[in-house]
């Protein structure tokens, strides 16, 4: 493990980055293939590995995430919706992982010092709040990135330490220092899509032809996709349909006899690895608004009319690309293909909507993910149980954490050398840490030693996580200000 807390350092032997996800749905491990392969173009990564934390956990708690999300996605969208929004509050969990998950995180753990990683990426919230307890504990000091899947940012994903966190836009940054998070720490990459790497790039869209829909039924195959594709066959304007049933063998035969009278305007898939292609040649997207199907759809420039949005990040997913002028949702399955007309027949629509989707497409998001973890700093990000306390009670009262004063008012401790932000936390514990550790130069030197151990535990946490093999750390303090400088993500 690395020791060095200078920007640029490389171990020898190069980089071991292990790639931490959860099979839940299929967006999380697609993301975790997009930084897969971005690795392998990278020449300073001796090895790589992905790891499915659900894959190695029991059976039971494997079923309960993962199938038992999708079965409450069919049956109670309502609770969904509901746990999404409870979920969301930024640190509303501050204890440490319950018994059960802490069982299930065993076999992690042990792949994690069997591959003694120098940086791990997590795209999924799970394995990113395992990796905050570790940091915490001294268990690894590989630099951790959390990579956010969705375009709007949910507190669950907040963790109490990590290296570099990345989102998907703009907005979310900004959302997260009004937290009182640094902007050293934050990073709106965009959402982590695939390049192949060994195929050609497909032709470009052929204007002088109708309009190519391409109808997805995400990897598992939505029967919703049978609604959508009878409402195309009631439009009037002229156009073509390639429709990708994903897993769904059984859909993919529904949907063949139900277009089989319209003779060669439908084309019928399963699981096809040719979706880059039929991205760059579709003019319009039809289907949900994952998070990565939705940013591969902005990477090739191609817009979306959105079906049948998972209620939580989905929606809120949809909010964001209606917002840029990049989508449509339809309510309901009669307005479909009426809806779609409406697109295809106003002079213009469909290209202004094509840019839109370029504008805010992030197609070097793997890059820019890799880049900003191994370049970054060494030391992680603590954010202490008090500073938690006080950012989610100044959320659960409408007030912008970076506002706070007094006892509550956020503070943040800044690497002397490295001039990285190492911890942020609350005056009141900031004092503490003065009355032990002033320098003559109006900074503070942490040290290990005697006066380590009648620390409170929480000092304590902290002065581990960041001395990890160092003796001493020079530090300086400086306020969260109510008005920070936001430079670009």
């Amino acid at each position: 493990m690395r020791k060095s807390s200078a920007r640029g350092h490389r171990p020898e032997g190069g980089e071991r980055v292990l790639i931490l996800s959860a099979g839940v749905g299929a967006g999380h491990n697609s993301a975790a293939a997009a930084i897969q392969q971005e690795c392998a173009r990278r020449s300073d990564i001796a090895e790589v590995q992905v790891l499915d934390v659900l894959e190695v956990s029991s059976v039971l708690y494997r079923a309960l995430l993962g199938k038992g999300y999708f079965v409450l996605v069919e049956g109670l969208p309502w609770l969904v919706d509901w746990g999404y929004d409870m979920s969301d509050p930024p640190f509303r969990r501050r204890g440490p992982i319950d018994p059960w998950t802490r069982a299930n995180a065993v076999p992690v753990i042990s792949a994690i010092k069997r591959f003694r990683p120098t940086a791990i990426v997590c795209t999924h919230f799970l394995p990113a709040q395992l990796l905050a307890s570790l940091l915490l504990r001294g268990v690894t000091e590989a630099r951790t990135a959390v990579v956010t899947t969705d375009y709007d940012f949910q507190g669950l994903w907040l963790p109490s330490a990590f290296h570099t966190l990345f989102v998907a836009r703009e907005e979310a940054r900004v959302e997260l220092l009004a937290l009182g998070l640094p902007p050293d720490r934050v990073v709106a990459s965009g959402i982590p899509i695939a390049k192949p790497l060994d195929v050609a790039p497909a032709p470009l869209r052929d204007s002088t032809k109708p309009p190519m829909l391409l109808i997805s039924a995400g990897a598992t195959g939505g029967d919703y996709t049978v609604s959508v594709v009878r409402q195309t066959m009631h439009m009037r304007s002229s156009f073509t349909a390639t429709i990708v049933c994903g897993h769904n063998d059984a859909l993919r035969q529904r949907i063949e006899e139900l277009v089989a009278p319209a003779g060669d305007r439908y084309r019928v898939l399963g699981f096809t690895e040719e979706m880059p292609q039929l991205l760059q040649r579709a003019d319009l997207f039809v289907g949900k608004p994952g998070g990565l199907s939705a940013s591969e759809c902005m990477a090739a420039g191609l817009p979306m009319v959105l079906v049948n949005p998972i209620p939580g990040q989905e929606v809120r997913n949809g909010d964001y690309l209606m917002e840029q002028g990049a989508a449509v949702r339809c309510n309901t399955a009669a307005t479909i293909g009426w809806k779609i007309d409406e697109v295809l027949r106003e002079p213009g629509r469909l290209q202004r909507m094509q840019a839109a989707a370029r504008r805010i497409g992030r197609p070097e998001a793997a890059a820019n993910v890799l880049a900003n973890t191994l370049d970054g700093p060494s030391r992680p990000l603590v954010v202490t149980r008090a500073a938690q306390k006080a950012i989610l009670t100044a959320s659960g009262q409408r007030v912008v954490a970076t506002d706070l004063t007094g006892p509550s008012a956020l503070a943040r401790l800044i690497d002397s050398a490295a001039g990285s932000t190492v911890a942020l936390l609350q005056a009141g514990e900031l004092d503490n840490l003065r009355k032990r550790y002033a320098a003559p130069n109006g900074g503070m030197v942490l040290r290990r030693g005697q006066a380590h151990r009648w620390l409170p535990r929480e000092a304590r946490r902290l002065l581990r996580a960041l001395l990890q093999g160092d003796k001493t750390l020079s530090v300086r303090a400086e306020g969260v200000s109510a008005r920070p400088t936001i430079p670009p993500g």
